[in-house]
């Protein structure tokens, strides 16, 4: 066969394989993205299955070929679901989560480091506090989703029988409406749980007094006169008998079936949680009212912040991530606001949202408690932020707080055995 046929069958050859890789990549679609799956997880959020539903459905059509599969987890079995779906590498995509427990993962380093990953001017859309509580040791993890500031919801016909004109405002004010409210009525003002690994509103209680927890070198700084009288603010309303015997044993789903039995008289919860009353506890419903969150000298009030994040091991790093930032953007967030009755994390839809809270002064007991929460944002802050071993020392101000409570320990004792429990977990 001469060179020259020889060349010539070899330049059909090739224009067939060309034509060939030309079809194939036809067939298979042009976009990089084609054929992915992302794998994403909300915590107890099944309710609102029609906004997920169309959410996804609407950055599908944004991003042909990519398909994403929701799957929603209680909040009591999340944590160790996703400990597992991590330690077994079947993670999701994109994951719910709150900060606190999230850093203890961050530290780990599980999750993406969005500081890489996300340009500047896109993380300055978001409340600057906000996307701070998603952050560990000045490395972000977490892209900051829905908000709540809780509120003060509370019994008017209790505060009324017991002659308190309004809500208490400050600790202070609160102490006192528990001896008016024990007395005149027999019931409780407030329940607020005791047990190491449920609710932190005792801890943020210290900052919100004006006691850090924390120095610099992340050594117990709550050991001090101020420190002391947080001790024994909750030392006493125990041995009162102004808080029931069980804060030392149940959690805060038990402050809530308190207040929906008419035993307690106030409630610190988010203002979503109203329709969950008047579902359970018409009668209850019909007479609470809605105060500001108490508070300190500080003023200061706790803003509770969901996150998205993304597994560092995550196969599909960048539709993870566009689908994160996609369902957190300013126009999905305002719409599931609206949807869950919670608050916006970016600059934007915040200020969007408080503009349609104001076009309805005279609405529903939700949205007057809607109405407080977002105007606490100015105030609101992550009083505990993230930080290693955050359930170390929640069990050592807690444990120790019960032993006063229960006359174990002196509050001296209590509080200096909590700083020194604390400092030698960290090696001090």
């Amino acid at each position: 066969m001469s060179g020259m046929k020889i060349w010539k069958r070899f330049g059909i050859f090739t224009l067939l394989g060309l034509l060939l890789s030309w079809l194939i990549s036809c067939s298979s679609g042009s976009s990089p993205s084609a054929g992915k799956e992302i794998k994403f997880w909300t915590m107890q959020l099944d309710s609102h299955t029609s906004y997920f539903e169309q959410l996804i459905d609407k950055f599908k059509a944004q991003n042909p070929g990519v398909t994403v599969e929701w799957d929603d987890v209680a909040w009591a079995a999340m944590e160790n679901q996703i400990i597992t779906a991590v330690s077994a590498k079947t993670a999701p995509d994109v994951v719910n989560l709150n900060p606190t427990f999230a850093s203890q993962l961050a530290a780990k380093q599980t999750w993406m480091d969005l500081d890489a990953n996300v340009p500047a001017e896109v993380r300055g859309q978001y409340l600057p506090n906000i996307w701070k509580a998603g952050t560990l040791d000045g490395k972000s993890f977490g892209i900051p989703w829905y908000l709540t500031t809780n509120i003060t919801i509370y019994n008017q016909d209790l505060l009324k029988t017991a002659g308190i004109a309004k809500p208490p405002a400050t600790y202070a004010e609160l102490a006192q409406a528990a001896r008016q409210i024990k007395d005149k009525t027999g019931k409780y003002a407030f329940f607020a749980t005791f047990v190491p690994q449920d609710s932190s509103e005792i801890l943020e209680s210290f900052v919100q007094m004006g006691v850090p927890l924390l120095d610099d070198r992340q050594q117990a700084a709550f050991n001090t006169r101020e420190g002391k009288a947080v001790f024994q603010y909750w030392v006493d309303l125990y041995q009162q008998g102004l808080l029931p015997k069980e804060v030392l044993t149940q959690g805060h789903r038990r402050a809530s079936e308190l207040y929906q039995s008419g035993e307690t008289a106030m409630l610190s919860s988010g203002p979503e949680f109203i329709n969950v009353i008047d579902k359970n506890a018409p009668e209850i419903a019909k007479i609470s009212g809605v105060a500001p969150l108490i508070s300190g000298p500080t003023g200061k009030k706790n803003v509770a912040v969901m996150n998205l994040i993304v597994p560092r091991e995550t196969k599909n790093p960048q539709e993870a991530l566009k689908f994160a930032l996609f369902v957190t953007n300013t126009e999905n967030q305002l719409a599931f606001a609206k949807a869950a009755n919670v608050l916006p994390s970016t600059l934007e839809s915040v200020e969007a949202y408080k503009r349609q809270l104001a076009a309805d002064p005279k609405g529903s007991l939700v949205t007057k408690g809607l109405n407080i929460s977002a105007s606490q944002l100015s105030q609101a802050e992550v009083l505990i932020p993230p930080m290693k071993n955050i359930n170390a020392l929640q069990k050592a101000i807690y444990g120790n707080l019960q032993a006063a409570m229960l006359k174990e320990k002196s509050v001296d004792q209590a509080i200096a055995d909590a700083a020194q429990e604390w400092n030698e977990k960290v090696g001090v």
